[in-house]
């Protein structure tokens, strides 16, 4: 279907929430076989989860770290260039000049590289009695926007820990994404408290689609993740939602009715610009 000026009204969105184990080349040949299967059922955007190749976890993100372009980024490219589709390849553990990043590539339908995004905003916290963690311990933080276009709409990324500022979507809807993509790894004590909220807040504030994409929780592993890969729609409904296990999230991105809702409350045309700003500062 498509809509006035040519570009596609709808299109169909697949998260793929993957069991992660601790071998690099089980992730990756399960991974790229759910991507088939997403494919074969229609899906035209494919999404993984945060540290899709590896376990999540400072102890681990040197041993798992790779250059882009490396063994797990090449096997993205050729498995989107096969069922020639827009693959956004969750996370990877990036080595870059001495550095470690948190790393998202995306592939386009013919293989090629189209965006990279390290995240921006480290996870650092500290809950008393129920979660300590300190990314920048290894890792280093990214500093740019990613965005990529396809014949849908314009996509934007952030991953996990980014999703908490709001800064961050308002300038992607700015800049004209339709829809934010976020692969990432909330814990048991993060998920079930602001998992869905934060996703409903961006999308509202922003009247835009927002996808998130987790790991299946595993109850064994060092770092639990909560796993509900979700996507909100523009007018905060949760239209998809994964449970805790492995499994793969099917929806139709309707961007007519992200139109209807822009057009019926039109609050990105009543902003007060003359009062606040939210600015791209590079």
């Amino acid at each position: 279907m498509r809509a006035a000026g040519g570009a596609m009204a709808s299109f169909r969105l697949a998260l793929i929430q993957l069991h992660v184990s601790a071998v690099k080349s089980d992730n990756l040949q399960r991974a790229c076989g759910l991507v088939r299967e997403a494919s074969a059922k229609g899906a035209k955007l494919v999404a993984l989860p945060e540290c899709f190749n590896s376990p999540y976890g400072t102890q681990y993100f040197k041993e798992y770290a790779e250059k882009i372009p490396g063994e797990s980024t090449q096997k993205l490219s050729e498995v989107a260039k096969e069922c020639s589709i827009y693959l956004i390849g969750g996370s990877i553990p990036e080595e870059d000049d001495g550095k470690l990043y948190n790393t998202c590539t995306v592939f386009g339908p013919d293989g090629a590289l189209l965006a990279k995004h390290r995240k921006v905003h480290l996870f650092d916290i500290n809950v008393p009695g129920k979660i300590q963690f300190k990314e920048s311990e290894t890792l280093s933080p990214g500093n740019s926007f990613s965005m990529f276009d396809t014949p849908y709409c314009k996509v934007g990324l952030g991953i996990c820990y980014d999703m908490r500022f709001a800064e961050m979507a308002q300038i992607y809807g700015q800049k004209g994404c339709q829809l934010l993509i976020y692969p990432g790894a909330f814990n048991m004590t993060t998920g079930p408290a602001h998992w869905e909220l934060l996703q409903r807040g961006r999308a509202v504030d922003n009247q835009l689609y927002v996808a998130t994409v987790s790991p299946a929780r595993d109850e064994k592993a060092s770092y639990v993740a909560w796993g509900h890969s979700t996507v909100v729609n523009p007018w905060g409904e949760v239209i998809a939602k994964a449970g805790a296990e492995e499994t793969v999230v099917y929806t139709d991105i309707d961007l007519k009715r992200l139109a209807e809702i822009r057009q019926q409350i039109p609050i990105l045309s009543q902003k007060r610009c003359d009062l606040y700003s939210v600015e791209m500062k590079k």
